[in-house]
């Protein structure tokens, strides 16, 4: 039977109860609707339906041909790719993401859990909140939907498959430019520097070749490495927190590429957090505390969730071999540093920066703030693989932050 939701139109206010209420029985047939939008105006339109009489709700979420933030025209084919990660994820860490009650390919619309009660981790941080069970809850996510999509653990042409349905071009495309090629060859002009520190970035990044090299490499490892289903974007906008667990959201970006790669946003953003309080609040020091052992409790938990998935799900007797079974997992955590230190760096040189960077206003604070991260990025970078346990990345970012007496 034909529907009114069988051709691509943007939702409103209005028409979004007809489609939920067409596409789900999620609602009683009487139950009095009403909807809200909700989105951050940027790339998708997000809908918040309750029924005002039991408060019951749900949220969809609704891609456009066009970016509503700038008119660019961009593949619909990412809220498939969303719908798709969301409940592959489900299965594998129940309760960490949203849950999807429907997708409709021709709406480009998921209907999902609400989780309202639930907060965006990023401004939470930048409130000065701390989450005590954060690192423990994200690296349990981490093993728990990363490994398990490897060739280590599932059946090759299962996993050939998963690949070939979670090609992202678009999205990629986006990720190799503005994370892993212009913030140290600027080719585009979109680069945004702090007045001041012009020299210092040309000095540190547009013309450090060893940097250069490392960052290829990382580069490479990112297009050329298949290894596990990625969120893609997994900075702390898009986890949502509250005291009694984590929602992680937006996967419109995933696809097959290194596990290290969402581990090292995670890891990375977290040291925003703590180097905005360093240069905002220097006398937060249960903050500042507690934030370099999240970014130590979240290495060492993540290294210790992938041994025990490992031990768990690998069967071919060639894997169990114990120095194979090291090396893997340490490049993997090489691997995650080095992403963390490329996203320090492309947020504060790049034009999608993130709040700990752009409150920060005071021109001299700023100005040290992006010296220290860039600085701390690059050391990450190029100590990858020497840095193998939470204390010796939290004192690497210590020394870096010495450096300008913080």
């Amino acid at each position: 039977m034909a529907s009114e939701f069988d051709r691509h139109f943007l939702l409103d206010t209005v028409s979004v109860l007809r489609f939920v209420r067409a596409r789900t029985d999620f609602f009683s047939q009487d139950a009095h609707l009403q909807a809200e939008e909700i989105g951050d105006g940027n790339i998708n339109y997000v809908f918040r339906v309750w029924d005002a009489d039991t408060g019951r709700s749900l949220v969809v979420k609704q891609a456009d041909r066009l970016l509503r933030s700038s008119g660019r025209p961009l593949d619909m084919g990412r809220s498939r790719i969303e719908a798709d990660a969301l409940r592959i994820q489900g299965k594998l860490a129940p309760g960490c993401v949203p849950k999807v009650y429907d997708y409709c390919e021709a709406m480009g619309a998921i209907t999902m859990e609400d989780i309202s009660e639930f907060r965006n981790l990023r401004l939470e941080l930048l409130d000065g909140k701390t989450f005590p069970r954060f690192p423990d809850e994200i690296a349990d996510f981490l093993s728990k939907t990363l490994l398990p999509t490897t060739d280590l653990a599932l059946d090759r042409q299962k996993k050939k498959a998963l690949v070939k349905r979670f090609m992202n071009p678009e999205l990629c495309d986006i990720t190799e430019d503005l994370v892993l090629t212009e913030p140290y060859w600027d080719y585009k002009g979109r680069n945004v520097l702090t007045p001041g520190t012009e020299d210092f970035v040309k000095e540190k990044l547009y013309e450090n070749a060893v940097l250069q090299a490392e960052v290829a490499v990382l580069r490479d490892r990112f297009l050329n490495c298949p290894q596990a289903l990625l969120h893609g974007d997994l900075h702390t906008g898009s986890i949502f927190a509250n005291l009694t667990g984590i929602k992680v959201i937006d996967p419109e970006f995933a696809f097959y590429g290194p596990m290290g790669y969402d581990a090292g946003n995670v890891i990375g953003n977290l040291i925003f957090a703590w180097a905005n309080k360093l240069l905002t609040e220097p006398k937060n020091t249960a903050f500042l505390k507690w934030s370099r052992q999240a970014v130590a409790a979240v290495y060492d938990r993540f290294r210790e969730g992938l041994e025990r998935e490992y031990d768990a799900r690998v069967t071919l007797p060639l894997y169990w071999e114990a120095d194979f079974r090291k090396r893997y997992i340490d490049q993997v955590m090489a691997d995650s540093l080095g992403y963390a230190g490329t996203e320090l760096i492309r947020r504060t040189v790049g034009d999608s920066k993130v709040a700990e960077v752009t409150t920060v206003t005071d021109p001299e604070a700023r100005k040290t703030l992006d010296m220290l991260l860039i600085d701390a990025g690059a050391a990450l970078i190029l100590k990858r693989k020497k840095l193998q346990s939470g204390t010796a990345v939290v004192n690497a970012l210590k020394k870096a932050a010495k450096q300008y007496d913080l």
